[in-house]
């Protein structure tokens, strides 16, 4: 716009470039159009039209002559041909703060224009006519960037008519009330001229609000009505967006069903950002108890589908739906039946933490938000306070919703809007200690059960300050106000249950959930307060309590517990700490008393010890065992004692399986002491000795015990010993701990040939053939834990092979059970296999080869060799060759010895054993090359021509020449490695590739004298290279892969000059000659092009798309008039004239790098 600014120096920016940059203000830059607009009105329109166009990315721009003789259509058909077609961005979807401001800019500019000028000009049936017919053309284009911005402008326009509309609705209002008034007047005292200008100010008043209701008709007929089932979900998201504005803003012209309905149609969408809109527009007519009064109709019609969209798959728009209905459920207490609150209610266990957290602030307003006339005066703490009852009342619905083992997740979503009345624990403590009222019903064991889990969570939450495991991503940095109140709780806490938890314990001692959950409470103990405030007496009830605890319970969880709370109490920062160790020794003396003792009648020769003695020693060995986990107890020597008992147990035979766990399991925890102590130097002179020979002794007493007939016992000494190989394995002197050489312990081959074999006989079986169900295998909780048993056994034993504890080719059993246990340990496999690649690339792929291998050799055994191709057990393999191929990845670099070397296995397997029917007939491995033609698409174009080369050294002449069915996988496998061998079939390289790699023209460009070309003497390196595996080592009977030449010829363009659509990679070589006894290449068995799955090339589709093709993101009840065009159809023509040159040609320019890789 001339004239802009000019004293910022904009005299010559158009609109669009002011808006853009956005250094003046929306205000000043409308007041300049307006006086343009005054001065010459088609100057200044054209200026306006021109800032539309411009804003939807188009280069072109409107000339005076085609305004002045075009009509709209053919403007907006000029300017389509003129639109920009290098990018299919424009400004309202190009990121970056720039372009966002931008947007608001937009918006603001519009509102303000129609503000500027309500009073005259948008009434001079030229400018608003002129811009709203083109805003209607521009939202019916079928170019994207047209239809998003105009669909932008025409809603915004229509928002600032409604504030328009709205202002002369009041106006009339209050012009209609003074005409009352004066003319109610007696007649002496009214004044008639009065009248008559009132009269006139309402009728024009009244023709300007006819006016502009007439412009909102034509927006909204011409564009919304089209546009909020737009094919692009962004432009229908716009349209219900602006509609819930106008139905807050003039509720009385907009506020009925006919507008309401295509909100309610439109929570359909099958786009959660459209979905999202229409719930946040409805949010700010129901937040309005005067506009919610009257959407009953609309609340009845379409309550069922936002009670649905709790569970909407897009979790921003569940959460919002759960708000609204909070929002309803203030409104009217009627409205939501039982059946759908309770659909909400069950929200609140939800593991994603904004859905939660509305159910709870919906559980909250539903059931504790509603106050009696006879609950006031309550007192407010205590049992007989307000939150004594609303604290029954979470319980009974904690209770009620049968999720038990989630008291965490309750807590948690009703933290944000319910955190005083969880946090009343005073009134939780006598609710449990005091008696009930007169009158008052008592809490039931159950729950009073429940009551102690959500007092535990509520003070976790209060003191960790962070959600519970599996609900949040972290723990997150709190401010200084949130760490204010964590202290402050923190202090409440121990000052109220250091004095209410001896007694809490005192009534529920013998209960094992209350108090395995009561004696969690002290780790959110602030232990100096013990000192600070006196409460030493209360600190010995509480080590009186623990010791009552630990000598009633044998139960392993209630014994942790204690074990737990002791090592936290016994902390040397605090005062405490003296009397908490002597009451801890005094507990452990007298159990390790006891247990020798017992020991001693226990294992007396001679006499056959009953059933109370064999309790006696397990309930004591349960104890010192829970207590070793968490303390040292070293100093008792619990070695003998443990040993002695466990070598009975072998000698005898009968030993209880319990015991023979526990000890087991005492021992492990002896060893691992041991060895902290002698790690961190604070062990004596002959402890290293000490502790090797008890390790090794220990190791050797798993290892026998894992032939035991007991499968409890045999698993627990499983686990054991792979925990034990591995901490003792060469990775205990890393970080500088050399000195414990010594400790290093190497399992032999018969150990890990009984490690391996106990896997395959207690892992890989069939879920019926498990035994240790005990008979329950219909019980599915039973067989759940069954199976995670196994898989824990399982991932011990791999934990072995990724930390080179065993040899890496015993993983050959576990690979190839692959396939067949996918769903119990596919996840297990498949990492080892991962971590394995990382740890020996070659060795890797030797076992994976090896694992098919035996697979082929058990089919043989089964099948005999004249087994059908076609049998599942045949195709099982090839499948399970499949998978392990993709496995490798893309980059075929990194992986390249790696393959080679698992073709060589290959071939050297499938002609290791000759024919079983005599010579002319075909090696009895033969099949196998069918199998490793699978892994024939990961070599690359020099490779496959050198495997090919090695696998003509196993081949007599008359194998070439065979065409039989048997000798089908021979030829297949060799049309495998021909498939690319001559042509320019690209070598795939992950990370390099991009979506710029589309197919490409076979024509490239001659060679020119400005690259640099191969060093005389390497031309010829392919056809060259192939002869080394032929030429060298003739004389061994056994062929061996041999190293090719370190120089290759494979051309790796240098990513970072390369633009992203040329980012691919090429291999160069020279035309292979032609063996001369190979036939013409027949492939019999090739699927699609020998690339894998994940290889194949991005589709290039064409941008001109019907709006048939994308209607299936859209609600099917809506059907469409507009077409989709991101951009001008032409952008590909263009594209594929402007085609990069064809790398993949051995007639390319090499480009100056080349990458020298290393065959072999």
């Amino acid at each position: 716009v001339n004239g802009h600014h000019q004293e910022n120096g904009m005299e010559n920016m158009t609109l669009f470039e002011v808006v853009k940059m956005g250094k003046s203000a929306t205000q000043s830059v409308v007041d300049d159009w307006i006086e343009a607009y005054k001065h010459d009105r088609d100057t200044a329109l054209l200026d306006l039209i021109n800032f539309f166009i411009q804003c939807s990315g188009c280069k072109g721009a409107v000339s005076g002559e085609m305004f002045r003789h075009m009509q709209n259509s053919e403007i907006i058909r000029k300017m389509t041909e003129e639109f920009d077609e290098d990018s299919g961005d424009y400004p309202l979807t190009l990121s970056g703060p720039q372009w966002k401001k931008f947007r608001i800019n937009f918006c603001d500019f519009i509102a303000v224009l129609v503000r500027q000028c309500q009073y005259s000009i948008i009434y001079d049936e030229y400018m608003m006519d002129t811009v709203i017919s083109l805003l209607t053309g521009l939202s019916d284009s079928q170019v994207r960037a047209f239809r998003h911005t105009s669909t932008l402008a025409a809603m915004k326009l229509m928002t600032a008519l409604v504030n328009v509309a709205l202002n002369l609705s009041i106006n009339m209002d209050n012009t209609q009330r003074q005409y009352e008034a004066e003319r109610n007047k007696v007649i002496a005292k009214r004044a008639n001229d009065r009248l008559e200008l009132l009269l006139q100010k309402r009728k024009e008043l009244q023709e300007n609000q006819d006016e502009i209701e007439n412009m909102m008709n034509a927006i909204f007929k011409g564009v919304f009505v089209h546009r909020y089932r737009d094919a692009i979900a962004e432009i229908r998201a716009i349209c219900i967006e602006e509609i819930g504005v106008w139905m807050k803003l003039y509720s009385d012209a907009f506020l009925n069903d006919s507008y309401l309905k295509y909100v309610g149609w439109t929570m359909h969408d099958k786009q959660g950002e459209v979905r999202l809109k229409c719930l946040t527009a409805l949010q700010g007519l129901y937040y309005n108890r005067e506009l919610s009064a009257r959407l009953e109709l609309f609340t009845s019609r379409f309550k069922d589908r936002i009670v649905s969209m709790t569970l909407d798959k897009e979790y921003d728009v569940a959460v919002q739906a759960i708000k609204l209905l909070t929002l309803v459920l203030q409104s009217s207490d009627e409205v939501l039946t039982a059946e759908d609150c309770e659909s909400v209610y069950h929200l609140v266990y939800s593991a994603h933490r904004p859905i939660a957290i509305a159910a709870g602030e919906f559980l909250f307003k539903k059931l504790f938000n509603h106050r009696g006339p006879e609950e006031e005066g309550l007192p407010r703490r205590g049992r007989q306070s307000l939150n004594g009852s609303l604290i029954k009342t979470t319980v009974f619905f904690f209770l009620e919703s049968e999720l038990h083992e989630h008291g965490a997740y309750l807590v948690d979503s009703l933290w944000e809007c319910a955190s005083e009345l969880l946090k009343d624990w005073e009134t939780m403590i006598s609710l449990l200690l005091d008696e009930p009222m007169p009158g008052e019903e008592a809490l039931t064991d159950r729950q009073e059960t429940a009551l102690v889990e959500i007092m535990l969570c509520a003070i976790r939450q209060a003191c960790e300050c962070h959600p519970p495991v599996g609900r949040g991503t972290g723990k997150r940095v709190l401010t200084a106000k949130e760490k204010k109140t964590q202290l402050d709780d923190r202090t409440r806490v121990t000052e109220m249950f250091a004095v209410a938890l001896p007694l809490l314990l005192a009534k529920y001692c013998v209960d094992i959930d209350k108090v395995t959950n009561l004696l969690q409470i002290p780790k959110f103990f602030d232990l100096d307060i013990y000192t600070t405030g006196r409460l030493e007496k209360h600190l010995d009830a509480l080590l009186r309590q623990i010791w009552e605890v630990v000598d009633k319970h044998t139960d392993t969880e209630v014994l942790e517990a204690c074990s737990t709370t002791y090592h936290y109490l016994c902390n040397e920062e605090f005062t405490i700490f003296n009397r908490v160790d002597i009451a801890r020794s005094q507990l452990l003396d007298e159990l390790v008393d006891k247990f020798n003792r017992l020991l001693e009648d226990f294992l007396q020769e001679g006499e056959e010890p009953d059933e109370d003695d064999a309790y006696q020693v397990l309930s004591t060995l349960k104890k010192i065992t829970a207590f070793h986990n968490a303390h040292d107890l070293t100093k008792w020597d619990l070695f003998t004692s443990n040993y002695r008992l466990l070598n009975t147990g072998l000698q005898n035979g009968d030993m209880p399986e319990q015991i023979v766990i526990h000890a087991m399991q005492c021992t492990h925890y002896i060893v691992l002491w041991h060895l902290a102590k002698v790690s961190d130097g604070s062990s004596v002179k002959g402890d290293m000795v000490t502790l090797r020979k008890q390790m090794r002794a220990f190791c050797l007493m798993c290892q026998r015990y894992i032939n035991s007939i007991n499968t409890a016992v045999k698993e627990q000494a499983f686990t054991i010993l792979c925990d034990l190989l591995l901490i003792f394995s060469h990775q205990i002197m890393s970080s500088g701990r050399e000195q414990l050489e010594s400790l290093v312990y190497t399992p032999d081959s018969s150990l890990q040939a009984e490690l391996l074999n106990f896997i395959l006989d207690h892992v890989f079986i069939d879920q019926d053939d498990d035994n240790s169900t005990d008979g329950q295998q219909d019980d599915e909780a039973s067989k759940i834990e069954a199976l995670h048993k196994r898989r824990n056994l399982l991932a011990a034993y791999c934990k072995l092979i990724i930390y080179n504890v065993v040899e890496i080719n015993t993983g050959a059993d576990i690979f190839k059970q692959y396939m067949r246990y996918y769903n119990d340990y596919g996840d297990i496999i498949k990492e080892t296999m991962s971590k394995t690649r990382q740890i020996d690339k070659i060795q890797c792929a030797k076992t994976l080869i090896l694992s098919l291998q035996k697979l082929f050799n058990e089919m043989l055994s089964e099948l005999g060799f004249n087994f059908d191709r076609s049998s599942s057990a045949f195709c099982g393999i090839k499948e399970l060759a499949r998978r392990f191929s993709l496995t490798f990845g893309l980059d075929q670099l990194k992986t390249r010895e790696a393959i080679a070397m698992l073709h060589k296995d290959g071939i050297e397997f499938a002609f290791k054993e000759p024919s079983p029917q005599g010579e002319g007939s075909p090696p009895l491995n033969l099949a196998f090359l069918d199998i490793l033609s699978e892994f024939s698409s990961k070599l690359i174009r020099q490779d496959k021509r050198t495997v090919h080369m090695y696998l003509e050294r196993f081949m007599t002449f008359q194998m070439a020449l065979q065409r039989e069915d048997c000798w089908l996988p021979l030829i297949a496998y060799r049309n495998s490695l021909q498939a690319g061998a001559d042509d320019d079939t690209m070598s795939v390289i992950s990370g390099i590739s991009s979506r710029g790699s589309t197919v490409r023209s076979k024509k490239s460009k001659p060679p020119t004298a400005s690259k640099r070309k191969l060093p005389e003497g390497q031309q010829f390196y392919c056809s060259s290279s192939d002869a080394v595996w032929m030429n060298r080592e003739q004389n061994v009977q056994t062929p061996v892969m041999m190293h090719s030449p370190h120089l290759t010829s494979t051309v790796l363009r240098d990513p970072k000059k390369m633009r992203p659509e040329d980012s691919y990679t090429a291999t160069f070589t020279m035309p292979a000659e032609q063996h001369p006894h190979q036939p013409a290449a027949i492939d019999y068995n090739r699927r699609g092009s020998g690339l894998m799955e994940d290889d194949e090339e991005p589709i290039v589709e064409d941008v001109m798309m019907s709006s048939e093709d994308r209607l299936e993101d859209i609600n099917e009840g809506m059907d469409f008039d507009t077409m989709d065009i991101d951009l001008p159809a032409s952008k590909n023509r263009r594209e594929r004239t402007e085609l990069k040159p064809d790398y993949f040609d051995p007639s390319s320019i090499m480009d100056d790098s080349v990458l020298n890789v290393s065959m072999f």
